[in-house]
């Protein structure tokens, strides 16, 4: 009977000393396990914080090489060359006495554009300032953006180059999907990282974004959301940039002598450096998304006729 007892206690003992080994070589398992997914799959949040900063860098590559396009390519605007979208400045102002005027031509079907608008608070200062650089030397052979119509081209659901058209069922339902798009982004805080004239004679801002929806998500979102939009759009996917001016003639050549510069190149050099330490490092908040029909071309620019559903953002980051 004592042999007995001594091999039920030995064989219980056996089993608590057995579970416990099994349950620490499970429990190791298991945190091995969570250890090695955790090193193979970063969190989600650093994963957009690498494709925000993947996109900034690409924004900075963009704006470099558009800061470059004046010196490789010259003034083509002087020549009256193209200006912008394939267009000659022929096709949009005309220059009669020194007056600027600009072509509205109707667009066969509307272009349908979809596009960030920034709020009179953030471009009635930036205009004022291109003015007072600008102005004096070209006096009316420059054509200013409207303030009141700053906008961030972001995606096209049928453009001149390659035009979609659409009944007004169709079109209304565009509008419904960009519609339910804004609802899901963001409001965007961006700051101005430089401003560059390009060969064409455009004068353009170009932003970087500190935080909200990324541009090259909002147009991700809206190629999904148009699926019969055109497949080759205007812009590169991580740009953000609007128009200020478009400069139309030579500067005044009696300025060019006080500045003592016979090159137009040096002096747009100038007036670009000039503006930038005026309103570089400008901040402002976008928050509404445009679905915009432009009856004539370029209606956005051109102060044409257009017709405009505005959007709020509807992202809360609270």
């Amino acid at each position: 009977m004592a042999v007995t007892g001594r091999v039920r206690n030995w064989w219980s003992h056996s089993k608590t000393v057995a579970l416990i080994w099994f349950s620490s070589l499970a429990l190791f398992y298991f945190l091995f396990q969570m250890a090695l997914h955790n090193s193979t799959s970063p969190p989600s949040a650093l994963l957009v914080s690498d494709s925000s900063m993947s996109n900034s860098n690409r924004r900075s590559t963009l704006y470099d090489k558009m800061e470059r396009d004046l010196d490789e390519h010259g003034a083509a605007f002087l020549k009256h060359g193209e200006t912008s979208q394939s267009l000659s400045l022929s096709d949009l102002f005309t220059l009669k006495d020194g007056f600027v005027t600009p072509v509205l031509k109707a667009a066969h079907p509307p272009v349908r554009a979809n596009v960030l608008y920034m709020s009179t608070k953030y471009s009635v200062p930036i205009s004022e300032a291109v003015k007072q650089v600008f102005d004096p030397y070209f006096d009316k052979a420059i054509w200013f953006q409207n303030s009141s119509l700053y906008h961030f081209s972001m995606f096209h659901a049928s453009h001149h180059i390659v035009p979609v058209p659409a009944s007004e069922v169709e079109i209304e339902a565009e509008a419904a999907a960009v519609k339910a798009v804004a609802e899901g982004l963001c409001p965007l805080e961006i700051v101005l990282d430089r401003v560059v004239l390009t060969s064409t004679g455009v004068l353009l801002g170009c932003w970087q974004v500190v935080s909200g929806t990324d541009p090259a998500n909002i147009r991700a979102k809206l190629r999904t959301a148009l699926p019969r939009a055109p497949e080759k759009q205007l812009y590169d996917a991580a740009i953000l940039h609007t128009s200020f001016a478009r400069l139309l003639s030579h500067p005044k050549a009696s300025l060019m002598d006080t500045d003592n510069t016979s090159n137009p190149i040096e002096l747009f050099h100038k007036l670009v450096s000039q503006l930038n330490n005026k309103i570089r490092g400008f901040k402002a908040t976008v928050s509404e998304l445009w679905y915009v029909e432009e009856y004539d071309v370029l209606a956005l620019a051109l102060n044409g006729k257009m017709k405009v559903r505005r959007f709020q953002m509807g992202c809360s980051r609270a």
